[in-house]
């Protein structure tokens, strides 16, 4: 099932070892969640108070889902000009950003299949995009569901996007083969769109001088390029 992101918010806890924001970085055998100060509201039939509640959550000591069985062509993306410049690097291979949530169950149920098409595609490669880490850039590039892919190819830049669940697992395999790597192109990788890259230079949350190539005045009057001769202005 995909996790739709227009709704309120939810809880989930895959693993105590995860780097996503809002979950514990240690993982031990036996934990105990202190849940202080909630509104009174139903949690799974049971209501909760302002009471202070008590959950004991069995806590794995391996590696969080996300993190298991990645193969050497799986990034984990970080930030969003680690995304620009992976893009950009690329050349004319065919690269997959997967955006992904630790707590969808439909992200945990595809990832065992991503890894195997990751092995199976070695020319090809997988950036993850963890959401609940980089919200903000997500808004910007305007990701509606999760799971949620983005296929670029080299000049072409963003060839397709869409969302899949194992069940219909048959969609990204078939742009897989369509868009998988055939040929060498001389030209540069696009990467994302220009409207994508003015708007996160325009919060500061990649480099202008460094995604689009040209000398920066200064902080406070960035002007770009048009990307023919570059872009024209933030």
């Amino acid at each position: 099932m995909a996790c739709s992101l227009n709704t309120g918010f939810s809880v989930s806890v895959p693993c105590f070892n995860s780097r996503a924001k809002g979950y514990s970085r240690h993982c031990s055998s036996n934990a105990t969640l202190q849940l202080k100060d909630l509104t009174s509201r139903e949690f799974q039939g049971k209501p909760l108070d302002h009471r202070q509640e008590q959950v004991s959550v069995c806590v794995g000591s391996g590696q969080a889902w996300w993190e298991k069985t990645l193969k050497p062509n799986m990034v984990e993306i970080n930030s969003a000009q680690q995304l620009v410049d992976s893009l950009l690097k690329a050349g004319d291979r065919l690269v997959i950003i997967d955006f992904y949530s630790p707590g969808c169950g439909g992200c945990k149920t595809l990832h065992p299949k991503m890894c195997q098409l990751a092995e199976s595609n070695p020319n090809a490669i997988f950036l993850k995009v963890n959401y609940e880490e980089l919200k903000t850039m997500c808004s910007v590039l305007h990701i509606p569901v999760l799971p949620f892919f983005r296929f670029y190819r080299g000049a072409q830049g963003k060839v397709c996007s869409f969302s899949c669940t194992n069940a219909t697992i048959k969609k990204f395999k078939d742009a897989l083969s369509r868009y998988r790597n055939d040929g060498c192109s001389l030209s540069p990788a696009k990467g994302l769109d220009e409207s994508e890259l003015l708007a996160l230079a325009s919060i500061g949350q990649i480099s202008i001088k460094s995604s689009f190539g040209y000398p920066v005045k200064d902080k406070q009057e960035e002007t770009v390029p048009n990307r023919s001769t570059y872009v024209e202005h933030l």
